[in-house]
């Protein structure tokens, strides 16, 4: 669990008699991983084109619908996200505890804040010896709840309250999102919040994927081949 150490002992021995194994991640939690990993690479790629459109093409518009692709490309990966989401949020109710790290921060607990420290000199160089964790550790979790949980909410959120307009009043995207607009001053201004969140979101990838690589060198653990077995291998007895 990220909210404390957890115990490694009673993993699974692999040929190697110091290296320890332990089911994680189910199927569908890795699913939505690679899924919403997959769309966020869309999102990205063509939401920075349509805040900044390519330059014009002669000709008519019907031969030069570079655009109208790069708008549908970028809706169609919404759609999913959003229904991977709350796909997510129904995993966390019915799936294991590491499914519901996601939306569950043991905020009351002082241990966790202080392991949250630990994990910082860690990442930092600080600390000689890694800790073992079976989930995400405490850093990790609340890194992903303030980027990926709030932050997939305001991009779903925010999205949805710009396609309002496209699909007009009275449509279900104006009835639960068109409020965001007056909300946030006027179109313009939710527009660039949206293209702001784009941006934390760049962010959090940016670190995410280093992070990971860093924690499969460095702390002996399994970091991402769990999340593509569900099975977080321990490769030695360090921070036990």
């Amino acid at each position: 669990m990220a909210a404390a150490e957890e115990e490694v002992k009673g993993g699974t021995s692999t040929k190697q008699e110091n290296w320890k194994e332990l089911y994680v991640y189910e199927a569908p939690l890795r699913l939505w991983h690679w899924v919403n990993a997959l769309c966020i690479i869309v999102l990205i790629a063509t939401g920075y084109f349509i805040a900044h459109p390519p330059a014009s093409r002669p000709g008519e518009a019907i031969d030069n619908y570079l655009l109208g692709y790069i708008r549908f490309a970028h809706f169609t990966a919404a759609y999913i996200f959003a229904i991977g989401f709350l796909a997510r949020i129904y995993w966390a109710l019915v799936g294991n505890e590491h499914a519901r790290q996601l939306f569950k921060l043991p905020l009351h607990r002082g241990t966790w804040w202080r392991e949250i420290g630990r994990e910082l000199r860690w990442y930092f160089f600080l600390e000689r010896e890694p800790k073992k964790y079976v989930g995400h550790n405490p850093l990790a979790q609340l890194a992903m709840f303030l980027f990926m949980t709030l932050g997939s909410v305001f991009m779903i959120f925010t999205g949805f309250a710009l396609y309002a307009e496209g699909a007009g009043q009275g449509s279900w995207q104006d009835a639960l999102f068109g409020w965001l607009i007056p909300l946030f001053g006027n179109t313009q201004l939710l527009h660039s919040w949206h293209h702001l969140g784009m941006y934390w979101i760049v962010l959090f990838v940016i670190v995410h994927i280093y992070v990971a690589f860093r924690e499969d060198i460095m702390s002996r653990q399994s970091i991402i081949s769990t999340m593509v077995s569900g099975h977080r291998l321990f490769k030695d007895n360090r921070g036990d």
